[in-house]
Formats: C-alpha cells, sequence, structure tokens
C-alpha cells in the first residue's frame, strides 16, 4: 500500500515522499514534485511490484537474460563437470528465445509461456518432451537466477520463484523377471564382448549406474571388505557399495586376469604389445590414457537374442532395487545401496516390499500378543 507524505522543505519548496509497503517485498520510498507524480509513480511501482516486473536494484534493468546466462555458463557451470554440457544447452535455449530482454522485464509470465512452448515443442528425434525435461530446463535457468540474486547483486529477487513445475510422471519400474533374468545374463555370457557379462552382472548385484561400473578403477575395489568405492557419482557424494556373491566372484576373476596397461577393470579391447624396455613413467602414462569399453553394440544384440523388449541397461538398477525390495530391504536401506539422498526415488518399489512388511508386523504379533 502506497502512503504519500507532503512535505515542506528549508527554503519553502512542497515535496511529496512516496513509500510503498507490500507483504514480502522490501519498500520503496521516491520523492517528487507533484502529487499527480507521486500518484502515477506508486500506481506504477506497485502494479510492477505485484507483476514481478520490479526490482529494488538497478542492476535488473542494466543486464539482459543473455548476459546473465553467459556470464553463468562461464563462471559457474565449469564447476559442475557432470551437468556441464546438458546445462549449457538447456541454459542456452533460454538465452536464444528471451536472452534479450533485460532482467527487469522477465516476468514469472513471461517464463510461464516460454515453459508452455518448450513443452509442447518437438525435440530432434520427432517427439514431445516430457515433463521431467522441462522441469530439468526450468531448473538450469532457476540456479542462474539464484546466484545472481545472492552473489552478484543484479536481482532482488528470482522470477523464477513464481513459476510452477510441470507435474512429472512416476518414472518407469522395468525389472526382469526370472525367466528374462536367465535368458539374457545367458546371452551375455555368450557374448563376443568378454566385459559384457561382468559388467552386467555387477549392475544386477550392486545397482550401479552404466557409467559407474565402466570407469572403475582397481584403486576403487576392495575384494577384503568386500566393497567398490565410488569417488565420484551423480549426487557428488562419495559412495561405498557392497558386493557379494557373483559379483564379487567375478571381481575375483577379473583380477586374477588384469590388463598392466590399464587400471581400468573394463578397459577399451585392443592388443597393445608392451615392450620390457618401457620404463615405469612411460607405463603409467599408457595407464591414464586408457578409455573405458563400449558394450552399446554387444548389449543391444545381447537384447535382441534373448527376445526381451523394452528394456535399457539402466533398468538392470531397477532390477537390483526390485530384487532388494522382494528380499525385504527396507525402503531406506534401497536408497542408501543406490546412492538416494531422499526415499521418493525409491517409494515406487514399495509395493514390492509388502509381503516382507507382513511377515514383520506378523512377528511382532506373535511375540507380543501370541497371535499367530
Amino acid at each position: 500500500m502506497a502512503v504519500i507524505e507532503r512535505r515542506k522543505t528549508k527554503n519553502g519548496k512542497i515535496q511529496y515522499r512516496v513509500k510503498i509497503r507490500l507483504k514480502g517485498y522490501p519498500p520503496q520510498t521516491s520523492t517528487h514534485e507533484t502529487i499527480r507524480d507521486a500518484n502515477r509513480w506508486a500506481q506504477d511501482i506497485e502494479s510492477a511490484i505485484r507483476e514481478g516486473r520490479h526490482f529494488k536494484t538497478t542492476e535488473a534493468k542494466k543486464h539482459t537474460l543473455g548476459q546473465l546466462i553467459d556470464r553463468y555458463i562461464q563462471d559457474v557451470l565449469p564447476q559442475k563437470k557432470k551437468s556441464q554440457k546438458k546445462q549449457t544447452a538447456q541454459l542456452l535455449w533460454w538465452k536464444e528465445r528471451i536472452g534479450s530482454y533485460l532482467l527487469a522485464d522477465v516476468t514469472p509470465a513471461l517464463l510461464a509461456e516460454e515453459r508452455d512452448k518448450l513443452f509442447r515443442g518437438v525435440t530432434c528425434r520427432g517427439t514431445q518432451r516430457s515433463a521431467a525435461t522441462v522441469v530439468r530446463y526450468l531448473s538450469a535457468l532457476s540456479h542462474a537466477f539464484t546466484i545472481a540474486v545472492k552473489e552478484w547483486g543484479w536481482l532482488e529477487d528470482s522470477p523464477m520463484r513464481k513459476v510452477s513445475k510441470l507435474k512429472e510422471s512416476r518414472g518407469r519400474v522395468r525389472w526382469l523377471d526370472d525367466n528374462e533374468r536367465e535368458r539374457l545374463l545367458q546371452t551375455c555370457k555368450e557374448s563376443l564382448n568378454p566385459y559384457l557379462y561382468p559388467v552386467v552382472i555387477i549392475a544386477i548385484s550392486t545397482g550401479m549406474r552404466y557409467s559407474e561400473i565402466v570407469n572403475l578403477t582397481w584403486v576403487d575395489v576392495d575384494l577384503e571388505r568386500k566393497r567398490i568405492i565410488l569417488q565420484e557419482t551423480k549426487n557428488g557424494e562419495r559412495r561405498a557399495v557392497p558386493v557379494a556373491g557373483q559379483a564379487l566372484e567375478t571381481l575375483v576373476q577379473l583380477e586374477k586376469k588384469r590388463r598392466i596397461d590399464t587400471n581400468l577393470l573394463f578397459p577399451k579391447i585392443r592388443s597393445l604389445n608392451i615392450p620390457s624396455t618401457f620404463k615405469k613413467e612411460d607405463l603409467e602414462r599408457v595407464q591414464k590414457v586408457q578409455k573405458p569399453v563400449q558394450l552399446r553394440g554387444a548389449w543391444t544384440a545381447a537384447l535382441k537374442k534373448a527376445g526381451i523388449n523394452n528394456f535399457r541397461f539402466h533398468d538392470l538398477r531397477h532390477c537390483a532395487a526390485s530384487y532388494l525390495a522382494m528380499s525385504g530391504a527396507s525402503l531406506a536401506e534401497i536408497a542408501d545401496i543406490l546412492g538416494h539422498k531422499t526415499l521418493a526415488m525409491v517409494k515406487r518399489y514399495a509395493h514390492l516390499s509388502d509381503s516382507h512388511k507382513h511377515s514383520v508386523v506378523d512377528r511382532m504379533n506373535k511375540h507380543f500378543l501370541g497371535v499367530g
């Protein structure tokens, strides 16, 4: 609400001081020569604040959204190496669409309009974008706004705060039944690529992601403690993964046949003749430049031969979670093993542990109430 005060200066001149106070926003003040100018300013500012067009700092009127995105890509994204490439593409999409707008003119309404256009748009594959993809685009820009508010002082508040995110689907849960699993493992054993079978075994046993497995080095493997240490994960935290059964035996066998020209468990398959005259530093250099194996072709061929449709490698992670749930693991235990920070991602497996929950309640009744 605007309050206008009539003030008289020392030289007898009349001025009108306007103060605007709206809940959730810092107070705004301005002084004018006439009551008409004061009222006009108050109306304009109140309207701009309610529509999200007004910011206290004048920096918002000096910089465009494109300049914000450029600075964010240059100064912030290099620190986010895993998501740098994808988020750069997402931010450049925003820049192309509305990069010429001054930050003061980037309103929630404008962002919501572009959000809807993005959702209705078609990808390079000719399919409609999913709600989850649109949310990732919004999140990338939202963090850029947050940095501009907190660290650069370009904005008083982020306009993205008032933009609703699309509701994401629960996500698919595709896992292999006993028959499918046996067929797939058999075709992986028969694959011409010797690394396909051990990689698939480790994926099912531990729930590790494809990139986490193929980039493993022997430094990460602790056979004595029966675990794998992932130094860099998707959520940025170090994680210890327990290894047992067939996966542990697989690692033992790999260790017996490990190559000396690489530290990777699953290096790109090629024959290297290491001369006996190679110095230690030369061998270390060769080890560092070695690349991990590529399994896409072998994996696709194995699925086709096994007659398994609508299945991706990442679904092996769902297999691990599903098997854990059906083996009686709690959602908290599954989240810890898979490296999820919250239970939200593993709640999709809750129905698979119903029988386990029933047995827990049954044991409690027997023990305390004597009722079977």
